[in-house]
């Protein structure tokens, strides 16, 4: 077997499929069938914007019928089919694209050429049997980390609600990295994703334990139809933002550690558009605004971190310290947090809400 790298433009690759001279074998096909319109979608503004994705196997026979040179798809056919769709106005880019809306025949001449000469990265396997090509795979995906659970999710789900926790966590990387939330590697494991997933799943279910389950339940609900997308993207998109221009002195503290900011974007959600389920089991309204005086909330919250940082069990932010502690995805650590820091922002929590934690 002998695997050769070479680069083709995505216009070499549509001319070989128009002349047959590279074909579709289902028989490698992953998964079930073609890619919905949103993963398709970006997919398409990723080689638009000229990002990188991996590259794409093929295997180069001679047909016995016309003595002619083959290849097939081996790896990359869902790409290759997003791809020909595309040129084909087959369908439209999303929202989340510069181009949203536009089909190949809408882009303008410069978006148009960006897409045709964007260089793919394919290894070609020539002089193999069938069954080497397969081993290959197979030994390849055997030195594959196992997958997390947030990407076990994002590899199950092809819908709506995946797409759109994809898209807004791609806009938060620098974020995330400026102020000391996740490491590179992190993002890459997608603790990014799961964080958003996390956010969407306290709006709609108040302070609850973390659980993969209703993470799941939260992709399955909202796979075919998310209805609430943008309610959703501008009400985190606002929290964020707030954080970044109000709370700046807790870039890289203690605060942004992702369960202790977890904890922060509930409290501000809850303060800013309420969370129902915190209205009716804490009986705590919101502000209608995330705080009352931010420049005081950015202080004390600072407080908070370094009272976290030094683990002052003893002192005012016992609770808030003991929240940060261990098991801190659990209802009890993250009531702790939250009640804290909703009082902060100058939301009115009844002692007994966590009266009893500490």
């Amino acid at each position: 077997m002998q695997i050769t790298s070479n680069n083709y433009s995505i216009i070499e690759i549509l001319h070989m499929l128009e002349r047959r001279e590279l074909v579709v074998n289902q028989d490698y096909q992953r998964g079930s069938g073609i890619w919905p319109t949103g993963p398709s979608s970006y997919f398409v503004d990723t080689i638009i914007e000229n990002f990188p994705f991996p590259k794409i196997y093929m295997y180069e026979f001679v047909n016995r019928e016309d003595r002619k040179v083959r290849k097939e798809i081996v790896d990359g056919q869902q790409r290759i089919s997003a791809i020909t769709r595309f040129y084909q106005n087959e369908f439209a880019l999303g929202s989340d694209s510069k181009y949203a809306g536009c089909r190949f025949q809408d882009l303008n001449d410069e978006a148009q050429e960006k897409f045709l000469t964007y260089v793919v990265s394919v290894d070609v396997i020539r002089s193999a049997q069938r069954g080497e090509i397969l081993q290959m795979f197979r030994r390849m995906n055997a030195y594959t980390l196992p997958l997390n659970e947030a990407e076990k999710r994002h590899s199950s789900f092809q819908g709506e609600f995946k797409w759109f926790v994809n898209e807004f966590a791609d806009n938060l990387n620098e974020f995330f990295l400026e102020f000391g939330v996740f490491t590179n590697r992190q993002i890459v494991r997608m603790s990014d994703a799961a964080m958003i997933s996390e956010c969407v799943d306290a709006y709609e279910n108040g302070v609850i334990s973390s659980s993969p389950k209703n993470l799941r339940q939260l992709y399955l609900r909202y796979d075919e139809h998310f209805d609430r997308r943008m309610q959703y993207h501008e009400m985190l998109s606002e929290t964020f933002q707030f954080i970044v221009e109000n709370l700046v002195k807790l870039r890289t503290t203690f605060m942004m550690k992702p369960y202790a900011l977890h904890s922060l974007i509930t409290a501000l959600l809850h303060c800013r558009f309420g969370i129902q389920a915190i209205q009716d089991e804490w009986g705590v309204q919101p502000l209608g605004e995330f705080s009352v005086d931010p420049r005081n909330a950015e202080l004390k919250l600072l407080e908070l971190a370094q009272a976290h940082e030094a683990k002052e069990d003893d002192g005012p932010h016992a609770k808030y310290v003991w929240g940060c502690l261990s098991t801190t995805d659990r209802k009890s650590r993250r009531t702790a947090r939250v009640a804290a820091i909703l009082r902060i922002l100058g939301a009115d929590v009844p002692e007994a809400v966590d009266a009893d934690l500490a």
